[in-house]
């Protein structure tokens, strides 16, 4: 009796009848530690059936009125209150020479709370890491010390990086010195260099710099020294260190990192299921710069199966070379991911491992994790079963080949595969996708762009992705050997890193919906939010000029997926347990679940360590964020190639599609390219425009003359600026168009016509598009 007081001391009245307010809720959580999730709170108050529904109700009300914030694994928090565990950087040192630090993700215009990092009794740092200094981040957990003002206790769990004490950055002037600009967009300061400094830096050159001490005291730029030169600013090979840069990515492995990887031996069958028989194939872009994943199926002899299916999917099996807490481990969870420009890659094991030993190259035997699928003939998943195997692949082929292969067109490499290997291929993927339509995961349509470098170093084409279904059957298998392994560690009881998507939160719902109304397009309230629902939007558009854009708003109102040991489920791809297992040369994630799969399965002794257990948590919120900085620095790196590109045709006209309206301008997206630009609100015309939020519109208030989101223009590229990858642009109006060619709305004019005499034809690449008329519709 007395343990059961001692547990309910800080729910408040509870009782069969009592159901809780909110201000019971709010104090349960901030009296109770630890993560709080609506199962916590309905077990505290003894919440069951169908007050349930009463419950989420009551959370989702709370939430919505700014009293209740989630954290990324549903754990609730008060609104006033920071998430418990996050990532943090050095802010400063107060008086007593405590070091201050502040959350990375702080959004708010308001200043952050103060939170100082603890000591132990003994005036160590927690968990014994170095002192945080200037550009150190942390994993930290936070604890409440008070509540107004705010301050907050940092327990740091493990020190993350410290950021370089170089900028990158273009140099102007010449050997009598002169200034660096950062090529950072985020970074206003300029940089003089004195002549003993310039160490041979050209103008114009792309440099790395760092800060010197002035002897004297000196008014003006800060002062810094040219460390190395970098190379023509204008390669495009340039734009991808400075986006590695920009976003600190560790792209140099230390020596004893790389002789780790170098000593590692050819794989050797012992324990292992011998499956060099089977002719397991990889299918890959032309480009592919490592090979983790090979397949195969037969048609299922089961007399309990007919016309069922059996698949392999074989993946390297990285965790037999990366040990938990090796060198290769610690680097390799450090970086988190490898990051992919279109010149190079920056791996995330050493190119000994992630190009040789771990990748599955033809003809090589290379030690493998398999999994064994049974599938009936409308696709259902009947069985599965894991293996450690050696395998030795039969071929790789890409894409174009495995679909030109089964449209009758072969090769000298495909031909002898079409029958054995491709067929059944087609036939087993044929099954699952009658089972994916029954699931009905978001349905996308995603245009992606591919960038071409010359072996020149310059933009060649900057061109549509080619997509078949060789590369949706690949997906598939992945999906389910995704789902398999998820399932296995769940059987087990093992930690498994999920990946989790959750459904989208009720205000990007909101703004859907509103969006949505402009078009004519109902979103109900109240509708079951399943992944068909906006299924129905897209199919609503699909071949209207608008569906690209839906698409896009669409796919904004979807939350950022992430990386959790608590499985909240994969809204998008409709599935209520996923985790990657595919890809282990180039996630870390995917590593962390061979290894949960190796120890559930008593495959080995390298399996998911007690330390690799204990730190789920930390590992998740660290590798979702490595991951969220490769997404930015390739965002920012075709963000500059585009700007690159196009900055030959500054003057040049063009049509684009509005994709974005706010108070400061509207962006266009060109088309069919994609580049993104702004134009500046004070351009647009001779009115005075201001933002219709619902109407997601810009509106002249004299001439009610309307721009809205999704609208066909044509502008006139005024700047490219290639070191921020920013596009200005510039409506033509009907005023900018002479008499004799102005046409009514509806009529195309030439698209990529010059404005300059003698200069050069915009490209097809850039400029092949039916142009539309503008938009200046009155309401």
């Amino acid at each position: 009796m007395a343990d059961d007081q001692k547990s309910n001391k800080n729910k408040g009245p509870v009782g069969p009848d009592y159901f809780p307010t909110a201000e019971d809720i709010i104090k349960f959580i901030k009296d109770t530690p630890g993560k709080i999730t609506k199962r916590e709170i309905a077990r505290a108050f003894g919440i069951k059936g169908p007050d349930k529904v009463q419950l989420k109700k009551l959370l989702r009300e709370m939430s919505e009125d700014g009293l209740l914030a989630k954290d990324n694994a549903r754990a609730f928090r008060p609104a006033d209150q920071l998430q418990a565990v996050q990532i943090v950087e050095f802010a400063s040192l107060n008086d007593q020479g405590e070091a201050l630090v502040r959350p990375v993700n702080w959004e708010s215009d308001e200043k952050p709370p103060k939170i100082f990092v603890a000591e132990d009794k003994r005036g160590k740092k927690s968990t014994n890491t170095p002192a945080l200094g200037k550009g150190d981040r942390a994993l930290a957990k936070l604890t409440l010390v008070r509540e107004k003002p705010a301050l907050y206790r940092a327990s740091i769990l493990k020190l993350l990086k410290n950021v370089p004490n170089t900028t990158m950055g273009v140099f102007h002037g010449g050997e009598n010195g002169g200034k660096v600009t950062p090529v950072n967009k985020k970074d206003r300061d300029e940089y003089w260099i004195d002549r003993e400094d310039v160490r041979g830096a050209n103008d114009g050159e792309l440099v790395l710099i760092e800060p010197v001490r002035s002897s004297r005291n000196r008014l003006g730029p800060k002062r810094a020294r040219i460390k190395e030169k970098i190379g023509d600013v204008s390669s495009a090979r340039s734009i991808s260190l400075i986006a590695i840069h920009a976003h600190d990515i560790p792209n140099e492995f230390p020596n004893h990192v790389l002789k780790a990887a170098e000593r590692a031996d050819e794989p050797t069958l012992d324990d292992r299921v011998d499956l060099r028989g089977i002719p397991l194939i990889t299918i890959d872009p032309v480009d592919a710069r490592d090979h983790d994943d090979a397949i195969w199926a037969e048609a299922d002899t089961s007399e309990d199966n007919k016309d069922g299916w059996h698949v392999i999917v074989a993946i390297a099996d990285v965790a037999h070379y990366v040990t938990p807490d090796s060198p290769l481990d610690r680097e390799a969870r450090k970086r988190g991911n490898s990051c992919y420009f279109p010149d190079r890659v920056v791996p995330m094991l050493p190119e000994a491992l992630s190009a040789g030993l771990c990748s599955l190259q033809p003809h090589q035997d290379r030690a493998s994790m398999a999994v064994h699928m049974w599938f009936d003939a409308k696709g259902k998943k009947l069985r599965h079963k894991f293996e450690r195997i050696l395998m030795r692949s039969h071929a790789n082929i890409n894409y174009r080949q495995a679909q030109d292969a089964i449209d009758g067109t072969t090769d000298e490499l495909t031909e002898p595969l079409l029958e054995p290997v491709l067929k059944p291929l087609w036939g087993a993927y044929a099954a699952l996708t009658k089972a994916r339509e029954k699931r009905a995961p978001l349905d996308l349509d995603m245009p992606e762009r591919k960038i071409i470098i010359g072996e020149d170093g310059h933009i060649q084409s900057i061109a549509l992705r080619e997509r078949f279904d060789a590369h949706k059957l690949v997906e598939e298998f992945m999906v389910m050997a995704n789902v398999c392994a998820a399932e296995e560690l769940e059987k087990h009881q093992t930690p498994c890193m999920y990946r989790v998507h959750e459904e989208p939160p009720l205000d990007k719902l909101e703004s859907l919906r509103d969006f949505l109304k402009s078009m004519d397009i109902n979103l109900a309230k109240g509708a079951v939010m399943k992944p068909q629902l906006f299924n129905g939007i897209l199919r609503q558009v699909k071949g209207e000029a608008t569906e690209t854009l839906v698409n896009q708003v669409v796919l904004r109102s979807q939350t950022q997926a992430y990386y959790s040991p608590d499985n909240m489920g994969h809204f998008g791809l409709s599935l209520p347990r996923y985790a990657h297992f595919t890809s282990p040369i180039r996630r870390y994630s995917d590593l962390m679940v061979h290894r949960g799969l190796i120890r559930a399965l008593g495959f080995g002794d390298d399996g998911l360590s007690n330390e690799d257990m204990k730190e789920m948590d930390v590992t998740a919120q660290h590798i979702s964020s490595t991951e969220r900085r490769a997404m930015l620095a390739d965002r920012d790196s075709v963000d500059r190639y585009m700007a690159l590109y196009l900055s030959e045709h500054v003057g040049d006209e063009f049509t684009g599609r509005i994709s974005g309206v706010s108070r400061f301008g509207m962006f266009v997206t060109l088309e069919p390219s994609g580049g993104d630009g702004l134009i500046p609100i004070s351009s647009i015309g001779n009115d005075y425009y201001v933002l219709d939020e619902e109407r997601r519109a810009l509106i002249g208030e004299r001439s009610n003359i309307e721009y809205r989101l999704g609208d066909m223009v044509e502008v006139r590229l005024k700047e490219a600026n290639k070191f921020t990858g920013g596009l200005r642009l510039e409506l033509i109006t009907d005023e900018d168009i002479p008499a004799f060619s102005r046409k009514k709305r509806g009529d195309s004019k030439p698209f990529g016509k010059k404005t300059r005499a003698g200069s050069k034809s915009v490209s097809k690449t850039v400029g092949k598009a039916k142009p539309a008329a503008r938009s200046r519709r009155r309401r």
